[in-house]
């Protein structure tokens, strides 16, 4: 008889209403938060700029400003700011 239980999960209530999203066909779109618990994110600062990873992507920016923006801008806003980081490495533009 095994007495190991699988850890319960706890229901995430929206804090927000906001929150939750639906793009223009009315399909569920995760919340902010849900997107940001996705991936772990890493600085890494350099003399020279900083490395900003997020999940297994690393993003080169030449000075910490311009990291930290993009790193403000992630976290206000990470599946749009996503997208375009995605399209950029698919690109080959970073």
């Amino acid at each position: 008889m095994n007495n190991l239980r699988e850890p319960e999960c706890e229901e995430v209530i929206c804090e927000n209403p906001q929150d939750v999203e639906y793009n223009k066909n009315s399909e569920y779109k995760q919340s902010r938060g849900e997107i940001l618990r996705q991936h772990e994110v890493r600085i890494l600062f350099l003399s020279l700029g900083c490395v900003i990873e997020v999940g297994c992507k690393k993003i080169p920016f030449t000075t910490i400003k311009e990291g930290m923006k993009a790193l403000n801008d992630y976290v206000t806003k990470p599946y749009e700011t996503a997208k375009i980081f995605d399209k950029k490495l698919e690109g080959g533009e970073l």
